[in-house]
């Protein structure tokens, strides 16, 4: 199983990003990888070790801010689609000559 937990943190005041920064360190301790900015993903063994993913998650939490888990089976975390867009590079690597005018 994976948990994922989508989180939206204030990061306003110093005291909100000192949060912020901790909560991000508590989750990389404590072995998720960041999906994206604000998505970190953990594998977990069974439902057993899920409920006690959610509950330290719980502990650690900031006091302010939106936090969400979700956890899905393997099998659906695979059905997952990732669409990549074109990455745009000013880098010419080409031969050709480039003449601007």
């Amino acid at each position: 199983m994976r948990v994922l937990v989508f989180f939206d943190l204030p990061v306003i005041t110093e005291e909100n990003r000192k949060a912020y920064r901790k909560f991000r360190k508590f989750l990389l301790k404590s072995g998720f990888m960041m999906l994206q900015e604000s998505v970190y993903c953990k594998l977990a063994l069974n439902g057993s070790a899920v409920n006690a993913i959610i509950e330290k998650v719980h502990k650690n939490k900031p006091e302010e801010g939106l936090i969400q888990l979700l956890s899905v089976t393997e099998k659906q975390y695979a059905k997952m689609d990732i669409i990549v867009g074109e990455s745009k590079s000013e880098v010419l690597d080409t031969d050709e000559r480039l003449v601007i005018l």
